[in-house]
């Protein structure tokens, strides 16, 4: 997983803290300009399933080494390596879970670091802490000219695993209509929520889907039932950085009537996914993308895209076909390591390449208008 505004350090071998720096920068809005800190957990990283036999999905240790080893040895771009408590935190928040505050952020167009959303009754929300707020410090520490992704990392406190679990402190420098202060939160253990919806007057439902986590799919179908009847809905992916390939087909089955989702290999070994029967197939549907849709959710994208049951618009997307699966090392520590590429329905391949909208949003233009206007044009030729 990576993003032309990636944060990989120097280091040869990525910790899992970076890996979730990655993350975290591809689930920026627009063109990969903020990042939400609980959508930090993803990483793109997409999961087909639990292996056969396995631990917690984890595959038989390898007896060449620890997972920084591996990493290192293996010249995959897209390999993590984790220790034990790093894991167990991405493995939860893969359930829906993370440590942290409640903080979304993003940068602003003066390139500061600037609060854009506050989970409701977080830490950050008891706190104090409201949207607009500026990020000076964490912990003291200057977050001026470091990518946004490095402050939620730090916020996190990812970077630091073993100090920075449920009730650990992180002291927040603060800037407030000129006036800066320090506010001090108490980290938590938060549940992610990767469905927003809202219906607007227009008879239009908008449904924003952040992240293939746990459960995502049955929430999204959830929010689709809820739309029965309306003139149509906006499904927007853009800053979805990927996760569960089995969520990502559960998705498209929400819209599709049965039928192959995307091929994929592991190990040269050809599996399949397959939409179930009895999703909507009649309400108008508009995809929006841009550079920060990646991995499950290009997949998504792309049957929907392949299938004719939607109109994507917006800015080609990511590039990451891959399929990645954990494997525990005798020490505990855990490697993520490439193990195939997923194919569309199309034979098209999204490694490297990503998928190209339907209607393409030129520099300047508003995406979301524009995919509006889409969505009206075929809720009148219906």
């Amino acid at each position: 997983m990576s993003h032309p505004s990636r944060c990989v350090p120097p280091r040869p071998v990525r910790r899992g803290a970076a890996l979730v720096c990655v993350l975290a920068s591809v689930l920026a809005t627009g063109a990969a300009t903020g990042s939400w800190e609980p959508a930090g957990h993803d990483g793109g990283l997409s999961y087909p399933g639990p292996v056969p036999g396995a631990r917690q999905a984890v595959a038989p240790a390898d007896p060449a080494g620890d997972a920084a080893r591996l990493v290192s040895r293996s010249g995959d771009r897209w390999s993590a390596a984790y220790s034990p408590q790093e894991y167990e935190a991405f493995r939860r928040s893969l359930e829906g879970e993370y440590i942290g505050t409640g903080i979304t952020l993003r940068r602003t167009p003066a390139g500061r670091i600037e609060v854009s959303g506050v989970h409701p009754g977080s830490p950050a929300d008891e706190a104090g802490v409201t949207p607009g707020d500026i990020l000076l410090t964490v912990d003291g520490e200057s977050v001026d000219g470091v990518p946004v992704t490095e402050a939620v990392a730090r916020l996190r406190g990812s970077d630091r695993p073993e100090a920075a679990g449920p009730g650990s402190t992180v002291l927040l420098g603060l800037e407030r209509d000129g006036e800066p202060r320090e506010v001090p939160a108490t980290r938590a253990r938060l549940s992610i929520e990767p469905v927003t919806v809202s219906r607007e007057a227009d008879g239009v439902t908008r449904i924003h889907l952040s992240s293939f986590t746990a459960g995502s799919a049955e929430r999204l179908r959830a929010a689709v039932r809820e739309a029965a009847g309306d003139e149509g809905i906006l499904l927007d992916l853009r800053g979805n950085s990927g996760g569960l390939l089995t969520e990502a087909a559960r998705a498209a089955s929400v819209f599709l009537d049965g039928g192959l989702v995307a091929t994929y290999d592991v190990h040269g070994s050809q599996r399949a996914l397959h939409a179930e029967r009895g999703g909507d197939t009649r309400t108008p549907l508009v995809v929006l993308v841009d550079a920060g849709t990646m991995s499950s959710a290009e997949m998504l994208t792309g049957v929907l895209q392949d299938r004719n049951r939607a109109v994507v618009v917006g800015s080609r997307t990511f590039g990451k076909g891959t399929v990645q699966m954990p494997r525990e090392q005798p020490d505990g520590s855990v490697a993520e390591l490439t193990v195939g590429h997923y194919v569309m329905p199309s034979g098209a391949v999204v490694e490297e390449h990503g998928l190209v909208p339907d209607v393409v949003v030129g520099p300047g233009e508003d995406a979301e208008t524009r995919a509006r206007t889409v969505l009206s044009g075929l809720a009148t030729g219906r």
